[in-house]
């Protein structure tokens, strides 16, 4: 859990949190201490942690800090409830993250079990502690699982080939998760599999998440990669330069729609048009079974600031004055663009009778 190299985004050993800096990259690595769970949940709106693992992680352990040194004086109960009411909080600092809502109604019910069979308070904040600890470690064995399924199954459906390129959006990586990543494990499996021929990063306007971060990640890991600009992602589809995209993911329906990083919707619509095959990475943490399709899924809007300043907002004004803004954070991709995805526990693909998902079978024979 410790500091072992800069694109550790999540640094904690007990009672202590640090988070990497995303806004400050690539051009410097800063670490922000989190002391509470209000440091968290700035942190978390603020962009300075993204990516939907990441969130999740960064919340809990925020408050596993802040319980670890809590002087708490009330009873089990009252202990559960404040640690309930803490995860409510935080969960309202991305409400379309789903990997955080089902992180904290978790852990809820994890401190309310634990409240009905013991005496003493601290003992509820002791198991959120290592509850929270435990979603660390396992994040990066999850991710590994999806990067080793993701390389097999491409390497299948692309008829074994051993020169494979492919697009990404937004970031997906060590920067994103506690480690290892998603949509670019997948792309880390393929290249320590020798078989990626080059991956291509999106800039993933406004925030550029896809330019500072994955490009980052890219360059330090030694993989061959090309930064595009987002309008170029069709060209690069026409030119035949890639054999698959691949994403991530923070909110998948029951039915397989996913919601991801605003831009993901054009290039499903721009790969389905090209026969490039579409996927989506992410740990069965992202699914929604509560929501039947996409268009139950909430999108947040983020500042005007991001389009109307440079720097995603941080830098000088380059709109004019004046005018309107929309800068919803995500956009949501039908199921029928989406050729797999890829999980931890396997890879969920569509039934050859109706070409659809039937995700709720798939994650209750993983169990």
């Amino acid at each position: 859990m410790g500091e072992s190299n800069v694109l550790q985004s999540i640094v904690y050993q007990r009672g202590s949190l640090r988070l990497l800096d995303q806004r400050k990259l690539p051009l410097e690595v800063v670490y922000i201490d989190v002391k509470c769970s209000t440091d968290g949940w700035n942190a978390i709106r603020d962009m300075v942690v993204r990516g939907a693992p990441a969130i999740a992680i960064a919340a809990a352990l925020a408050l596993a800090v802040e319980v670890s040194g809590l002087d708490f004086a009330g009873t089990p109960a009252e202990a559960a409830a404040f640690v309930s009411e803490k995860l409510e909080y935080l969960v309202s600092s991305r409400p379309t993250a789903v990997n955080l809502f089902d992180a904290a109604t978790k852990l809820q019910s994890l401190v309310s079990r634990t409240a009905e069979i013991e005496k003493d308070a601290k003992a509820i904040f002791q198991a959120y502690i290592d509850a929270a600890e435990t979603m660390l470690v396992d994040d990066v064995a999850d991710n590994k699982a999806i990067g080793l399924h993701g390389a097999e199954f491409l390497k299948q459906k692309l008829g074994n080939s051993k020169h494979i390129s492919v697009l990404t959006h937004c970031n997906t990586g060590s920067l994103a998760t506690a480690g290892y990543g998603t949509a670019l494990g997948v792309i880390r499996a393929l290249h320590s599999g020798g078989i990626l021929e080059k991956a291509f990063c999106t800039e993933t306007r406004p925030f550029n998440q896809g330019s500072r971060l994955t490009a980052f990640e890219l360059v330090h890991d030694k993989i061959p990669a090309t930064l595009i600009a987002d309008s170029a992602a069709s060209a690069l589809m026409k030119n035949g330069c890639v054999q698959a995209v691949i994403v991530g993911a923070d909110r998948i329906a029951a039915n397989g729609d996913t919601a991801n990083k605003i831009g993901t919707y054009n290039l499903a619509i721009s790969a389905k048009h090209h026969g490039v095959q579409f996927y989506v990475a992410a740990p069965v943490t992202s699914i929604d079974l509560s929501l039947p399709s996409g268009e139950e899924i909430v999108i947040e809007e983020r500042s005007p600031k991001e389009l109307l300043n440079s720097e995603g907002g941080l830098g000088k004004q380059v709109a004019a004055s004046g005018i309107s803004v929309w800068n919803p954070a995500f956009d949501v991709t039908p199921a029928n663009l989406i050729t797999a995805i890829i999980s931890e526990k396997g890879v969920i693909t569509k039934s050859d009778a109706d070409e659809s998902f039937n995700i709720k079978d798939f994650i209750q024979s993983a169990k």
